[in-house]
């Protein structure tokens, strides 16, 4: 690409300059010529209009004709030879006085112009030199002779020769440098497009840390910029492509992971009451212990399906009184908050909240609960909804044991347990905090957790919607 737009660019430019300087040098030599044509028409008529003056003047006094002609040519001749003039004399096309005998050249052939009144003038190469030759009679009654006028151009059309190689060589040169300086635009302007061609084969490669160097300010370095834009968009993109592959994986294993313990489970105690002859009491305890892991798979199945039906759906949002809202978590949480002796605070600060009713005691009853399984007895756990720069937050906070940050920044993928045996003993499935994001993402708002060993965690809901 670079080679044929520097060939094409040069030719182009060559095309343009050499026509340009043809042009000035027709034109100069059109000029001179010209200028040397009408000086030759005007010396012409002068010598003529001379001519036929002296001629008759010698007949008052008693001259020839013939005699006349020939004296006032010598004349003539003696004072226009020193200006490279060269003047014939003919009749009927013969000449008959001639000074080119000097210059051994060749007399040329004159035109009969006796029965005309005009002049010709044309170009004539005589010898080695280039003359401008006009031809025409003498004015009555002296017109059946005829003068030729002939003027040395050979000096002009030398020095047109001259500036025509001189400005070639001068147009060789500068073309030469043109073609430098062309060559180094170019690298100049293809450098960033090499560059990005090379750095969009790695991209293609997988390495999709390549960036360009950005300098200046001008269309190159803007040009440069949008492709690291576009890079670090690319990068972005495969990164989350990578991460949402990993958890959809994760999500896999620890499906199959959480799947397998109840099944296990399941088959154990079913081939024990099977195969063995077992006691009334023995036979119940096996099938309410699989009673408990199908409910275990059945909640399970519930919670994806909840997730299923969340993702990409629509809710129907109404305006909810947060005093029924937390009237209803009191009464869904007493008796377990009651049997972990854990004291419960609620406070709210709007009356109500633009939601969807069930939902939100969804969300809030799984935010609560897993506060519950943090704190140890004598816990405290408060519901606080208030107004955070004209935005509604709800958050729920406990005194519990905390967690890391590593652990904090998981607890929302589905499976995923700061303490997988407690989890497992309680009947947890680690899907509660996916369906509380899924939710508040339904609802316009963004769920957000803190948490510090020893401390407690914080849950804060906050609707950036309303």
């Amino acid at each position: 690409m670079k080679s044929r737009t520097f060939l094409f660019t040069l030719i182009l430019f060559l095309l343009f300059f050499y026509s340009g300087i043809l042009f000035v040098l027709v034109v100069t030599l059109k000029s001179n010529l010209d200028n040397s044509k009408d000086r030759s028409l005007r010396e012409h008529y002068f010598i003529a209009s001379s001519y036929a003056k002296d001629m008759y003047a010698l007949e008052g006094r008693g001259t020839s004709v013939e005699s006349g002609i020939k004296s006032l040519y010598h004349s003539y001749v003696d004072f226009y030879s020193k200006q490279k003039v060269i003047l014939i004399i003919s009749k009927e096309s013969k000449p008959l006085y001639t000074d080119m005998m000097r210059d051994s050249i060749k007399s040329p052939k004159i035109p009969n112009l006796s029965k005309t009144s005009g002049r010709l003038v044309s170009m004539e190469k005589l010898g080695n030199k280039d003359y401008i030759r006009v031809v025409g009679t003498i004015p009555a009654p002296y017109d059946t002779y005829t003068l030729a006028y002939y003027y040395d151009v050979s000096a002009i059309i030398s020095s047109w020769n001259k500036m025509t190689v001189m400005l070639f060589s001068i147009g060789i040169v500068f073309c030469g440098l043109l073609s430098v300086c062309l060559l180094l635009v170019l690298n100049r302007v293809f450098k960033p497009l090499q560059q990005i061609s090379a750095a969009s084969k790695s991209i293609a490669q997988g390495q999709y840390a390549n960036r360009l160097k950005v300098k200046g300010r001008d269309e190159l370095a803007e040009m440069a910029s949008s492709f690291n834009h576009m890079a670090e968009e690319i990068e972005s993109q495969i990164q989350q492509l990578a991460t949402a592959a990993e958890q959809k994986q994760q999500f896999v294993d620890n499906l199959a992971h959480e799947l397998r313990t109840p099944l296990t489970t399941i088959y154990g105690y079913a081939e024990y009451i099977q195969k063995v002859v077992r006691s009334e009491e023995d036979k119940l305890f096996a099938t309410n212990y699989i009673m408990s892991e199908s409910r275990r798979l059945q909640t399970i199945a519930y919670r994806l399906l909840d997730m299923a039906t969340l993702r990409g759906n629509k809710i129907e949002r109404n305006n909810v009184r947060m005093e029924k809202l937390v009237h209803e978590l009191e009464q869904a949480m007493s008796f377990k908050s009651g049997e972990g002796k854990i004291k419960m605070i609620y406070e709210y600060q709007f009356d109500t909240l633009l939601c969807d009713a069930d939902l939100m005691h969804i969300l809030l009853v799984n935010l609560i609960d897993n506060a519950m399984k943090a704190c140890s007895p004598d816990g405290v756990i408060k519901l606080a909804a208030y107004l955070e720069k004209q935005k509604k937050v709800i958050v729920v906070q406990d005194n519990g044991k905390g967690m890391t940050k590593e652990h904090l920044a998981h607890i929302i993928e589905p499976f995923y347990r700061v303490d997988p045996s407690r989890s497992r003993s309680e009947g947890g499935a680690g899907l509660g905090l996916a369906l509380c994001q899924q939710i508040a993402v339904t609802h316009g708002a963004k769920l957000s957790f803190s948490s510090e060993l020893g401390k407690g965690t914080t849950a804060k809901l906050t609707f950036t919607s309303q």
